[in-house]
């Protein structure tokens, strides 16, 4: 890992101001995690600072190479577009500025087992044979982008020995939050865990909160995926990989 190339760890944004406040909260764990490293937080729309102005900043601090990570857990329209063309409008102004892009976080077994370890911290915990569990994420129009979740809730189904496991999804694609409480209560569940599939707290994830909080059984709330050691680890995993994709000159440059 070349830790002379600063780490851009770049979230979608929020008016919510916990969601900002859970990227920062994130992004101390992976500084703590990687002392030597240069590490910014941005944002592309909603919050500061703004990805183009991080990037501004480090190219007249002198740098001329720069790894932008997407805080993001499934290849959907923003890490498709949004990233790509908010890097692409600014290093068109920069042209002496490199910027890689590493891969989004998901999938990735420390991101199963961080919604896990919330889950289990919100009092939902194996063998558990009266409780369903709603595995819910934000949803995409973008078909595989959701069938993470769906294979993660099938993976969860197996040994856990719990009523059920259904994935829910706050937009953009079914089933939705009500869907997958009538599926588990028809398997016999009398109490309902909802798992978070959600980096930081916001409108989708309290979104699918009411909805099971409103189902009629008693219901416990994970956190979103937050400052979880093992996301911050997968942040600088994917760093990683950009630097040695960069080593291997078979990295993508944008500009």
């Amino acid at each position: 890992m070349n830790s002379r190339i600063p780490l851009v760890a770049l979230a979608h944004g929020s008016r919510d101001p916990r969601s900002a406040a859970t990227v920062h909260e994130l992004v101390t764990v992976v500084r703590a995690l990687r002392p030597g490293l240069d590490v910014r937080v941005a944002f592309l729309d909603l919050s500061a600072p703004r990805l183009g102005d991080v990037l501004t900043g480090l190219h007249n601090e002198g740098h001329r190479e720069v790894v932008v990570a997407p805080l993001l857990l499934g290849r959907a329209y923003h890490a498709k577009v949004d990233v790509p063309g908010a890097v692409a409008e600014t290093v068109t102004r920069l042209p002496r500025l490199s910027v890689r892009i590493a891969d989004v976080l998901g999938p990735d077994p420390r991101l199963e087992s961080a919604a896990l370890r919330r889950l289990a911290a919100a009092g939902a915990l194996p063998g558990d044979g009266k409780l369903g569990v709603v595995l819910a994420g934000a949803g995409s129009s973008h078909a595989p982008a959701n069938a993470a979740v769906h294979q993660l809730a099938r993976r969860w189904s197996f040994g856990a020995g719990w009523a059920g496991v259904e994935p829910a999804f706050a937009a953009s694609t079914q089933p939705d939050v009500p869907t997958a409480l009538a599926r588990l209560k028809a398997r016999g569940a009398q109490r309902i865990a909802l798992a978070s599939w959600f980096l930081a707290p916001g409108l989708l994830p309290d979104r699918v909160a009411a909805a099971a909080l409103a189902g009629g059984l008693d219901t416990v709330v994970a956190q979103p995926l937050g400052d979880d050691p093992e996301v911050a680890e997968l942040v600088l995993h994917r760093y990683a990989e950009a630097c040695a994709a960069e080593r291997r000159n078979i990295t993508t440059l944008v500009g």
